[in-house]
């Protein structure tokens, strides 16, 4: 069985791959939609050479077992008493990732969250002050966090003042009670992520890490472009508790 090991450890790593991007949109907690073709297909391509390896592996145990003239012959592992010694194919760390590709197939890590947020620290390199088009007309406008930042911290034409936004985010807490709806954003994978979030005053602190919808109004505060404008206030009307998104990500 062992001399099937690789094929094995091919095929579960190739089946996990499967599983987060065809099988189901769990891809898009790790790396952007764009790539789900390229994962497809290095899942594709595991498999197949788990197959091919297992047809080898099989194709030499048969010859092996049986030379030309039809007598059997002791199995190259064995020795003269006929005590099998095992050899193992490559190398054994690569067992190892048994590990991750089973915990990928059967329990899927979540989305970064709080905790990933919390890392980055509040200070911003300065983007420059200028003016951003204007909104879409009508009475609620719907933003992304990252939008709604830049417009508040940069926008020297104040294109949020008066107007009522809609914003969804998963909660993060400060340290003085305060608390923000929050994203992070990505450029290519969840290793690049940085965080986006906006303080919101007004209404009650939902959970930690609770997806919710937050419509209100922009609070400004501080000097364009400085570091007193981070985080951006919004003064909430409504806040509704939400599914977290198959997309948990903005993107750059």
């Amino acid at each position: 069985m062992r001399r099937y090991g690789p094929a094995v450890l091919l095929l579960l790593v190739g089946a996990a791959v499967l599983r987060i991007s065809l099988f189901s949109d769990l891809y898009l907690r790790y790396v952007q939609s764009g790539l789900r073709p390229y994962l497809i297909a290095s899942g594709v391509l595991l498999g197949l050479l788990a197959l091919v390896r297992a047809g080898m592996e099989a194709r030499a145990a048969r010859e092996g077992a049986v030379s030309a003239d039809g007598h059997a012959h002791p199995d190259e592992n064995e020795d003269a008493h006929g005590h099998g010694h095992s050899h193992p194919v490559g190398p054994r760390l690569a067992w190892l990732l048994t590990l991750p590709a089973a915990a990928l197939l059967l329990f899927p890590p979540p989305a970064l969250g709080s905790y990933s947020a919390a890392r980055e620290d509040a200070q911003r390199a300065a983007q420059g002050v200028g003016t951003f088009p204007a909104l879409p007309a009508g009475n609620l406008v719907d933003l992304s966090v990252a939008a709604f930042t830049s417009r508040a911290i940069y926008d020297s034409g104040h294109s949020l003042k008066g107007r009522t936004v809609r914003l969804t985010g998963f909660v993060t807490h400060g340290d003085d009670g305060t608390w923000y709806v929050t994203r992070l954003l990505v450029s290519c994978c969840a290793a690049d992520a940085t965080t986006s979030k906006v303080q919101v005053r007004g209404t009650d602190a939902p959970e930690t890490d609770t997806w919710v919808t937050v419509t209100g109004t922009w609070h400004p505060k501080g000097r364009l472009g400085s570091s007193a404008a981070w985080p951006p206030l919004l003064d909430a009307t409504t806040v509704r508790q939400v599914a977290e998104p198959s997309d948990p990500y903005e993107k750059r």
